[in-house]
C-alpha cells in the first residue's frame, strides 16, 4: 500500500491561493533539496586545448547500451568546445575534492594549470584522485531551455573506493556532512 502525502504537503511550494510560484530562484531553492553527486566534465577542443567544467547535472540513462547525460549552460565559455568534439570525460569527485569542484566552476584562462590529470584512452583529460572516471562518445545533443543536454555512450570506465562529494542546498558536502 502506497502512503499518500498529506494535502498540505504542497504548501511549501505553492502560494496560499494554490497558484504555482515557479520562478528561477524558487525552482533552484526547491531542487536544492535533491542531493546530487559532483562531476568535472572534460573534453578537448578542436585545437586540442583541454576544457572542463563542474556539473551536478549528470545522470545515468540506460544500462543496455550504457548511456549517461549531462547538461551545460548555453552561456558557458566551454560550450563551443564541447559542441566541437565527439568525446567527453566524466570525473566523479571524491569528498576531499571540493576545491577542484569550485575551481572548475569558475572562469579561468587555463583551468588545468597545476591540476593533476591523466589522459584517457579516448583522448579526454581525467581528474586524478576522482572516485570514478567515464569516457563517453556523444550520441545526441538536445535543446533544454537555457542548457544543452548531451547524451553519451560510455566507452570506458573505472572506479575506486571512497566517499563522494555531493551538492545539496547550494553547497558541497561529504556524505557525513548532510
Amino acid at each position: 500500500m502506497r502512503a499518500e502525502a498529506p494535502m498540505n504537503a504542497l504548501n511549501d511550494i505553492r502560494s496560499p491561493s494554490g497558484a504555482s510560484q515557479v520562478t528561477p530562484q524558487r525552482f533552484r531553492d526547491v531542487l536544492g533539496a535533491f542531493a546530487t553527486g559532483v562531476t568535472i566534465m572534460t573534453a578537448r577542443g578542436p585545437d586540442g586545448a583541454r576544457v572542463g567544467c563542474t556539473a551536478s547535472s549528470f545522470n545515468t540513462v540506460s544500462l543496455e547500451p550504457p548511456l549517461v547525460l549531462w547538461s551545460l549552460g548555453l552561456r558557458a565559455a566551454s560550450l563551443s568546445a564541447f559542441r566541437a568534439t565527439d568525446h567527453f570525460g566524466v570525473s566523479i569527485l571524491a569528498e576531499d575534492q571540493r576545491d577542484l569542484a569550485l575551481h572548475f566552476a569558475r572562469p579561468a584562462e587555463d583551468k588545468f594549470a597545476g591540476i593533476a590529470i591523466r589522459e584517457g584512452a579516448h583522448g579526454v583529460p581525467l581528474i586524478s584522485g576522482a572516485l570514478a572516471h567515464l569516457e563517453c562518445r556523444i550520441v545526441a545533443r538536445y535543446a533544454g531551455g537555457d542548457h544543452e543536454i548531451m547524451l553519451g555512450e560510455v566507452l570506458d570506465l573505472e572506479r575506486r573506493d571512497g566517499a563522494p562529494l555531493v551538492y545539496h542546498r547550494g553547497g558541497f558536502h561529504g556524505l557525513r556532512g548532510l
